[in-house]
């Protein structure tokens, strides 16, 4: 009861005393909360992906380190031809397609989208890519092998050049040329990693009028989607054979292509998020320390203001663990009150942010009890010494102190 009592009394102390670890569970939980928020965010949608798809490219996904990129620039890139290789020879592929992706600008009447995401797909992209469309249709199988004009408008393409009306069956220029809109692309937000909201696709035989598919600079790429029950490894080695084939590398040449799997994306941003949890708790860690001692430092005070009352406990009988409990539970509700302090503005935070970044960050019940459990901790630590000081007093001379 005294230790409620000695919060209350001193109003102004206690709320410099909570600053320190309201501060430092707030930093802390908050670039717990984001990390987590991104990180489920994107391992969703490298999930759609898909664990089977295999991306054939010039350049190796690589993440941190040296990256020897003089070793892969004089590389040849994948065309159309090795697609066909592939989709002949390879016994374990449920499908393939290519792909080409440019920037272009869109128009239609007055509204216009500038370096607009196009990208060239051949018919079976869909088959190897998630494709969700929100109406209108896919590519048919003579639109894209007869190279037609028609096109596929991401979600925010078709709102910030049609507004409020439907895109659909509707012309519009592509650098200059007329192509028909045949579907409109389900809205994923911002925070997708492979958001197609901002993209427009193309069949790629109709692209070869807009852009140059051989182009070094356009990264083309052949997607391949193994069967069922065909491990990556499997399907990795199968593909390294057919295109060192075609290429006609000899034995002892290296391969001089890169086969890239989702995997690498997911290992790539776990160490991202690995530096942003550990510069979260640098930053956050000074505060709770400072928090910390500020505890300390209040609870070496209260034992002082409190040595004749603890001299009088000791006096009818009080017993040591008593006075350490005493002390000890005071300086966590301390810290556990700033805690909490911390865990709501947090809360507040998420909820403001989302909507203002239209990217969903949620306070997990995770994180809250992570936070609770540091300013229990927190607390116990800080006020272990002091506690045990109040413990160790001699009542006849706590007694005599005077008040």
């Amino acid at each position: 009861m005294s230790a409620f009592q000695s919060l209350v009394v001193n109003k102004l102390r206690t709320l410099l005393s909570l600053l320190g670890i309201t501060i430092g569970i707030f930093t802390v939980i908050s670039v717990f909360t984001v990390v987590d928020s991104l990180e489920h965010s994107i391992r969703e949608s490298i999930k759609s992906l898909g664990n089977n798809v295999l991306f054939v490219q010039k350049w190796p996904w690589a993440f941190g380190g040296d990256y020897p990129w003089w070793k892969y620039m004089n590389r040849p890139v994948p065309d159309m031809k090795e697609l066909s290789e592939i989709q002949k020879r390879s016994h374990q592929t449920e499908a393939a397609a290519f792909a080409i992706s440019a920037t272009r600008t869109l128009k239609y009447q007055n509204n216009s989208v500038e370096n607009a995401a196009v990208l060239a797909v051949t018919h079976d992209y869909n088959q190897v890519m998630p494709v969700d469309i929100a109406s209108g249709r896919y590519f048919s199988y003579s639109e894209s092998n007869g190279g037609k004009n028609v096109v596929i408008l991401g979600n925010t393409v078709a709102e910030n050049l049609f507004g409020s009306e439907n895109p659909l069956d509707k012309i519009i220029k592509i650098s200059g040329r007329n192509v028909n809109v045949i579907g409109i692309l389900k809205k994923k937000g911002d925070d997708s990693f492979n958001s197609t909201d901002e993209q427009v696709m193309l069949p790629v035989n109709y692209a070869k009028n807009l852009m140059d598919i051989r182009d070094d600079e356009l990264n083309p790429f052949i997607i391949v989607k193994a069967k069922p029950m065909i491990s990556n490894e499997e399907l990795t080695d199968e593909l390294t054979g057919i295109l060192r084939s075609v290429r006609r590398l000899k034995p002892s040449v290296e391969d001089d292509f890169a086969i890239n799997e989702s995997s690498l994306l997911t290992k790539g941003f776990e160490s991202l998020f690995t530096i942003v949890t550990f510069a979260g708790w640098f930053i956050g860690g000074f505060s709770l320390l400072v928090g910390g001692f500020g505890i300390a430092n209040i609870m070496f005070v209260s034992v002082k203001e409190r040595t004749h009352i603890i001299g009088i406990q000791k006096s009818i009988g009080a017993k040591n663990y008593f006075i350490m409990l005493e002390f000890l539970f005071e300086a966590v509700i301390l810290s556990l009150i700033g805690g909490l302090v911390g865990l709501i503005l947090v809360f507040a935070g998420s909820a403001v942010a989302s909507k203002i970044m239209g990217m969903d960050l949620l306070l997990t019940s995770g994180n809250v009890i992570f936070g609770v459990t540091i300013s229990i901790i927190i607390g116990l630590i800080a006020g272990v010494l002091p506690a045990y000081v109040a413990s160790r007093l001699n009542p006849v001379d706590a007694i005599r102190t005077a008040q």
